[in-house]
């Protein structure tokens, strides 16, 4: 059986998108001829915790770790915020930002290159060199973001030219939705893009999980991309079954930042609130995971708080059982440069609750093409209002008729064991022509 090692920041006990990727390829990996072990830190900070998904992995899965420094005291002690967990993604739950707040931003995006995980990489080139001399593997996979581990693997094949090298990209690197508030200097915005195009050059293969995607990456490089999604685990959905909610609960699930929050959805709901008695009595907007505060204020603009339940974090399995319990879910795409490439691995999940989804975003985008091919929802433009009250509507009549129901198609390619086995078709190909 031929050996991938797999270097990741996110791993068991993460909670969060970040981990799920890279579990659910290792819980089905073996069935493909392919042998995993884990490279992961000993002590990470991680937002969120979820032990849900201990039970994907193997007891006998080889997984080594070593300790890393990441400056989070030093960013809590400025910030007064000792003790208090460290958001991804730009998420802010308090809108009182001063200086001090900007100040860490500036640092982060200037001197902590490409991340704050950078500390990491030069104590794993030295152990993880010490370990490939006695364990040696046919290929290396590094998981981004963050892209501290790309870096780990683009030292390391200086060392061990023959063993192939996989660089994963989750989200973008340059082109990611937040970049821009990094507050760049010319300098470190051109670091941030040399390095990107290094590990792009200097991987054996790319996989990226959108056309988007591909397309970004394709302007540095011509080959060796692979667009192999994010997807469902047909295990997780068997599991969960759950009964539907009495209420029309429009729900989202995950996190919720600035750039995600539609606007549109809650200018709709009000209108039709406002004409429509019935609905205003049935709406629950459900809310699930960190929530930045610009969403909640413009709730409260629109009246529509006293509609909303929002539930702080909840585990894997049971994040899925409220998407099958819910009556629409709500899709939501970033309002930013990349937009049109997003597809999240909670996408994918929903498609398999079988319930409808309401997207928000491009209609010439990715996430769109996936709800077209698949009969699973409908997305409507930024900025379409009235798109968003006629989906709405729609959903809601079927609902009042208990006819709320969907038969989707082309769904089971996305299941976690499929993607897998595509997975390991590229790591064969790239194995075999060495």
């Amino acid at each position: 059986m031929k050996k991938v090692l797999i270097i990741t920041y996110y791993w068991i006990p993460s909670g969060g998108a970040g981990v799920q990727r890279w579990v659910k390829f290792t819980k089905y990996l073996r069935n493909f001829g392919w042998e995993p072990v884990i490279y992961t830190p000993e002590n990470p900070e991680y937002p969120s915790f979820d032990g849900s998904f201990e039970n994907d992995i193997a007891s006998d899965i080889e997984i080594i770790k070593t300790p890393i420094w990441e400056p989070f005291d030093i960013y809590r002690s400025l910030l007064g915020k000792k003790g208090q967990v460290i958001n991804a993604g730009f998420i802010s739950e308090d809108k009182k930002k001063g200086w001090k707040d900007k100040l860490s931003v500036w640092i982060r995006g200037n001197f902590l290159i490409p991340d704050p995980r950078k500390f990491w990489v030069r104590p794993s080139l030295k152990f993880l060199s010490n370990y490939l001399r006695k364990n040696p593997v046919d290929v290396i996979v590094t998981t981004g973001p963050p892209h501290s581990m790309h870096l780990i693997a683009m030292r390391l094949k200086k060392h061990f030219p023959n063993i192939k090298w996989v660089a994963d990209f989750r989200d973008p690197w340059t082109n990611i939705d937040f970049y821009k508030d990094l507050h760049l200097m010319k300098w470190a915005d051109g670091m941030h893009h040399s390095l990107e195009k290094q590990v792009v050059m200097q991987a054996d293969a790319i996989t990226v999980v959108s056309k988007g995607m591909k397309d970004e990456f394709n302007l540095i490089r011509p080959d060796g991309l692979h667009i192999i999604p994010n997807g469902y685990d047909e295990d997780d959905v068997q599991m969960a079954q759950s009964a539907m909610d009495e209420q029309f609960t429009v729900s989202h699930i995950g996190t919720m930042n600035s750039a995600r929050n539609p606007l549109v959805v809650w200018k709709a709901m009000k209108s039709l609130c406002d004409e429509n008695e019935n609905f205003k009595k049935d709406l629950i907007i459900q809310l699930i995971g960190k929530v930045d505060f610009s969403i909640l204020d413009a709730l409260k603009k629109y009246g529509l708080k006293r509609h909303l339940i929002k539930t702080e974090y909840l585990t894997h399995d049971e994040a899925i059982k409220k998407q099958q319990s819910s009556q629409v879910l709500l899709l939501l795409i970033n309002r930013s440069a990349n937009a049109k490439g997003i597809l999240t691995g909670k996408f994918f999940e929903y498609l398999a609750s079988k319930r409808p989804v309401l997207g928000v975003g491009p209609l010439d985008g990715d996430a769109a093409q996936v709800l077209n091919e698949t009969g699973a929802g409908v997305m409507v433009d930024f900025d379409d209002v009235e798109a968003a009250k006629k989906a709405i509507i729609h959903y809601y009549e079927l609902y009042k008729k208990n006819q709320l129901t969907l038969e989707t198609n082309s769904v089971e390619k996305y299941s976690r064991r499929n993607l897998t086995k595509d997975l390991s078709d590229m790591l064969n190909q790239l194995t075999t022509n060495a």
